[in-house]
């Protein structure tokens, strides 16, 4: 890592009650070499705060049900310890300090632990802003989607720009292979999550990060295990738009309704972007083609500057033009812009080749939502023109699990050629009358002249899809988990088949349910 600390400051600990029945410490400071212990840490904040932790010098350990990678790899490599499942003896010996991640409710058993015991705990969103956050520049990237990747691009223009920025992605950003960085630099650039802060802190995070500016990408419902409505994910977009000072700035996308209303109460600039005529960075001459995508920027009205790089999709322009008017915005040259966009390679689980086998390219997107599936498919579209599209869906998110956008869902997947669906990610979790229904699912996506199969199992969907796929086939994988090693599972059973493996004729488009 670059940047960082060479020693952590002498570090402290003050307990403050906030009621009878939930206590929360607030940090003030702590000693070098103490131990702090997150319960959660494969999610993508909460590894890399470990990884931020332990640069700081303190003694990191951590806990979760399952790890998968990236993150699990990534902590491996820091030589962090990771125990797995959560149990009492995690806790052994006592850590100073447990930071308890946002996915950990009441019945953990790590939980009831610190609970019982006493034992020092806090939020990712607090000791981040009391450790990190303190006496640096902060710029957020929100928004329904784009968040990991506009993020991503914007710490690299800062850092081709020589100015040794700190940053926090959910996701490991591949210029940098890492999802985190300690820079000496005045400012710390992180992806803002709407979502909620821990159990007993239901406020979304972003509020915790107090931010200098921030980019707006979009307010679309989502979080729908935590969010009634439409109504209330824009009421957390309003707070987050008025914790911006007068002297800060948003750059916020010129499309979608609900970002109106979150905009309106502002009390610093507003600069959008997009391709709409009011828009102040308006992308135009947009070139979409295999392993380029350029793209020109008119500033008010004049030509501004010419971009490309090697990412496919129209959104992600729309996240790089965002990047580039938050960093001219910042006094960064639009010179050093186009060069640090020409070499930025992505970030991984975005548009990820994972395997090549006889011709046939498998791709992993982090798919979380109706809206940022029909993007990933239309960008393959774009990227592999004339080849079958396969879309494999683990419907897995909170929101993805529910049929709160089932219609979405079906007019997403019907992008593809070919679409498999497994089963909904521990569907005895959400109500019955919640749930996303798979069948209807796929009826919906046969309307539209495309064959869906839902085929419950892993295992099942590999005997079944990999001998129909043929040289050329591109698949996206769509899940925002470990997909039950589907991953790796499939391109072994492509590899087994070997290159002439029997091609399947083409099917009629009908449901079938296997």
């Amino acid at each position: 890592m670059q940047g960082g600390h060479s020693c952590p400051r002498p570090l402290t600990f003050n307990l403050e009650g906030t009621s009878a029945s939930v206590l929360h410490f607030k940090i003030v400071n702590m000693t070098e070499n103490r131990h702090i212990h997150l319960i959660g840490i494969c999610g993508t904040a909460m590894a890399s705060l470990a990884g931020m932790l332990q640069q700081r010098g303190f003694r990191v350990t951590g806990s979760d049900a399952a790890a998968y990678p990236p993150m699990s790899d990534f902590l491996a490599s820091l030589g962090i310890p990771l125990s797995q499942p959560f149990a009492e003896q995690n806790l052994q010996p006592q850590p100073d300090l447990v930071v308890v991640g946002n996915a950990i409710s009441r019945g953990n058993v790590e939980l009831e632990h610190i609970l019982d015991q006493r034992i020092p705990f806090c939020s990712l969103p607090q000791i981040l802003h009391d450790e990190f956050l303190r006496g640096k520049e902060v710029l957020v990237v929100a928004g329904t989607h784009g968040k990991t990747t506009t993020t991503s691009m914007l710490a690299w223009i800062f850092h081709t720009a020589g100015l040794q920025p700190s940053f926090l992605i959910g996701g490991i950003a591949e210029n940098f292979g890492s999802s985190f960085q300690l820079g000496q630099g005045k400012h710390f650039i992180l992806e803002g999550d709407e979502y909620d802060t821990a159990f007993f802190d239901k406020g979304p995070k972003f509020l915790h990060y107090f931010p200098d500016s921030i980019i707006l990408t979009s307010v679309e419902f989502d979080h729908a295990d935590i969010y009634k409505d439409l109504d209330a994910v824009e009421t957390a977009f309003k707070r987050l738009v008025n914790l911006i000072p007068r002297r800060g700035r948003i750059i916020a996308f010129d499309s979608g309704v609900s970002l109106e209303p979150c905009l309106s109460g502002a009390f610093c600039p507003v600069e959008r972007y997009g391709s709409g005529a009011n828009a102040t960075w308006r992308i135009d001459d947009l070139r979409l083609e295999p392993g380029r995508t350029a793209w020109s920027v008119f500033r008010e009205g004049k030509l501004w500057a010419e971009f490309e790089y090697p990412v496919a999709g129209e959104y992600n322009v729309w996240n790089a033009t965002a990047a580039a008017a938050m960093a001219a915005g910042c006094g960064i040259q639009r010179e050093e812009i186009a060069a640090a966009l020409k070499t930025f390679k992505s970030v991984k689980r975005r548009l990820e080749v994972r395997a090549k086998v006889n011709g046939i390219t498998i791709v992993d997107d982090f798919a979380h939502h109706p809206t940022a599936i029909a993007g990933t498919l239309t960008a393959l579209r774009s990227s592999y023109p004339g080849a079958r599209l396969w879309a494999i869906l683990e419907p897995r998110s909170n929101t993805l699990r529910r049929n709160v956008l089932q219609n979405e869902l079906a007019k997403s997947l019907a992008l593809a050629d070919e679409i498999v669906v497994a089963n909904v990610f521990k569907s005895e979790a959400i109500p019955e009358a919640e749930r996303l229904d798979l069948a209807t699912v796929a009826a919906q996506i046969q309307k539209h002249g495309r064959r869906a199969r839902i085929v419950p199992t892993v295992e099942g969907i590999v005997q079944l899809v990999a001998p129909e796929m043929r040289s050329g086939d591109v698949v996206a994988i769509l899940s925002n988990g470990g997909f039950g090693g589907i991953y790796e599972k499939l391109p072994e059973r492509l590899k087994s088949l070997g290159p002439n493996a029997q091609q399947a004729p083409k099917a009629e488009k009908k449901l079938i349910v296997s």
